[in-house]
């Protein structure tokens, strides 16, 4: 642990700001070579992922600060293990992408045995906000949900039959996404989920489960809602390879605003996706940060999306990644 003192530690878990004077000897103001910062990836794999490390990464250098990045490779109890390690190496703050809601209190806890404050990034673990972390940085995962929904029920005047493809059980993301679409289908009698079945957010895990749900259900299948764009992309392969044009036999929706996921909505085979920024760098070090210099922070900040498809896609370029 490089600096760090019992004042700035309490400020962050409390939430409130602490005179400058009792945090630092120049007045408030840090010196990020000073601090070793943790974060803890859910995994390194898949375009979404990718990004969001090499933000981290490239913001923490921009900003002078010394680095330490572990991926749990998709496994709960290796993302326990890897923050014990990390605060075994005396990090001054961890920076947290959860892999799942319930089954990090074990990490959270140790995390609070050894006055290491931990800022939760992209998805929640179970926990109170100022108690067991300092804060919670991420997109409206239920408006994704929600704005996808939406979307379909105007697409088809509110009435189709949808194929769910959902993330990783257990996951925020996942689990929200779910309620925001479930609360617009509730609401629209001519809209029908015939089957949602977990994808696990990956492409080839996604099109082998479409592949399998075309079986079943075929023609019936109006329109299929994936819970991110590596899982659309999968789909719009199956759709393919089993003989309908996507985005006109089948609509096809995913979220998070991937590149090739743009690319798809202007080639005509993805109908639209929900833009969810990985490139938490800027806010997030924004936050490390004013805790790290006492400063109140909020108890969550969430960031806005947008639904892109073909009448804006070109325009929103911008945005993909």
């Amino acid at each position: 642990m490089k600096k760090r003192s019992l004042c700035l530690l309490m400020a962050a878990m409390m939430l409130t700001a602490v005179p400058a004077a009792c945090c630092s000897a120049e007045g408030g103001a840090i010196d990020p070579s000073q601090y070793l910062i943790g974060y803890s990836q859910l995994a390194n794999t898949g375009t979404y992922r990718i990004a969001e490390t090499n933000s981290m990464k490239e913001e923490a250098e921009k900003r002078g600060f010394e680095l330490i990045v572990t991926d749990a490779q998709d496994n709960t109890a290796k993302q326990v293990s890897d923050v014990e390690d990390l605060i075994a190496q005396d990090i001054d703050l961890l920076v947290l992408s959860p892999r799942e809601f319930e089954g990090l209190e074990t990490a959270l806890q140790t995390a609070k045995e050894h006055s290491v404050p931990v800022i939760l990034v992209d998805r929640l673990a179970k926990g109170e906000a100022g108690v067991d972390y300092v804060t919670y940085i991420a997109t409206d995962f239920i408006w994704e949900g929600v704005a996808a929904g939406e979307w379909l029920k105007e697409k088809t005047g509110g009435s189709c039959n949808i194929i769910e493809l959902t993330g990783t059980v257990g996951s925020s993301s996942a689990a929200d996404r779910a309620t925001g679409f479930a609360s617009v289908v509730d609401e629209n009698e001519g809209m029908t989920v015939l089957a949602s079945q977990t994808g696990n957010f990956e492409r080839s895990e996604g099109q082998r489960v479409m592949e399998n749900l075309l079986q079943a259900y075929g023609d019936e299948i109006d329109a299929v809602f994936c819970h991110n764009d590596q899982m659309a992309l999968g789909a719009v392969q199956a759709i393919k390879a089993a003989g309908y044009k996507p985005n006109e036999d089948i609509l096809i929706i995913g979220i998070d605003g991937e590149m090739d996921a743009f690319k798809s909505v202007i080639a005509g085979e993805m109908s639209a996706t929900v833009v969810s920024s990985p490139m938490y760098g800027p806010i997030t070090f924004d936050t490390v940060e004013k805790v790290l210099a006492g400063e109140e922070v909020p108890a969550e900040t969430i960031m806005e999306g947008v639904v892109v498809d073909a009448d804006n896609a070109e325009e929103k370029m911008d945005l993909a990644y």
